[in-house]
């Protein structure tokens, strides 16, 4: 999808055209200079045990907003806006099975329902090539390629699982800078968890991640990795509740904080 026409608009004009379906594909690039987050939807009775696993894991998992039970208005990141249908694209998981793509879950949501709204390195990709250092899934129009690792995360009450990798390829000479840049965005991941070989955080093929679309290292490249916020539908798949709801990856939801308030001097 070409994104081109969407790209100068705010934040609350692109969750219109994405609660009405005319914008429904990945997010990256878009709203430069605005925070974006994933998603997880849990029922109030696992609510508790899921702030503690974004507490005892804030690299993969850095809270932006928590809303209260049965309310869907994310009254800090985005006021008016509606968690059930401002999302490009939402899954379904249901003990730990992935049960269907949608646009629009207000069919699925329940009166106990809590959102957590958990930050996401798209929001430091503006800094990046502001920066110089380039992010290519944006220059080829995909999906950012995401990796369950070997890292275990911290477990909270009946939750636990992988942490889940972003990668974005760069040259070598730009990656201390990449370091610099996002390392001032802890809200949004930060500093990334791993610069180099794959196979020390268990992946095989770079060519074949779980979630997203590959990036191909070029020659004179470096895969850098950053924790990402994909890690809570690894979790829901391991540990296996009735019902969780999340962002299909890479769909994410554009807030009105600006990443300059999300930054650390």
């Amino acid at each position: 999808m070409d994104l081109t026409p969407y790209r100068d608009l705010s934040p609350a004009a692109l969750r219109e055209r994405i609660r009405h379906g005319e914008l429904d594909g990945p997010t990256a690039g878009l709203a430069n200079g605005y925070a974006q987050a994933n998603l997880m939807i849990v029922r109030r009775e696992l609510a508790y045990d899921f702030l503690l696993f974004c507490q005892r894991n804030p690299k993969p998992c850095p809270l932006l907003d928590v809303t209260d039970p049965g309310n869907f208005e994310p009254r800090r990141a985005a006021p008016g806006a509606d968690i059930r249908t401002d999302f490009p694209r939402y899954r379904i998981y249901r003990n730990g099975e992935l049960e269907q793509e949608v646009q629009d879950i207000t069919p699925f949501w329940e009166d106990d329902m809590v959102a957590f709204l958990i930050g996401c390195s798209f929001s430091f990709e503006g800094a990046l090539l502001a920066n110089g250092v380039p992010v290519r899934h944006i220059e080829d129009g995909h999906n950012v390629p995401m990796y369950r690792t070997n890292i275990a995360c911290q477990p909270a009450g009946s939750l636990s699982g992988p942490m889940v990798v972003s990668m974005r390829p760069m040259p070598a000479d730009k990656v201390v800078r990449a370091v610099q840049v996002t390392s001032r965005f802890p809200s949004v991941h930060g500093a990334p968890v791993h610069i180099g070989d794959p196979g020390q955080l268990g992946i095989v093929d770079l060519a074949k991640p779980d979630f997203g679309e590959p990036s191909h290292l070029r020659e004179g490249e470096v895969p850098v990795f950053w924790a990402c916020g994909v890690t809570p539908q690894a979790v829901a798949m391991q540990a296996r509740p009735e019902l969780v709801i999340t962002h299909a990856p890479g769909h994410m939801f554009i807030t009105d904080l600006r990443d300059e308030q999300l930054g650390v001097i």
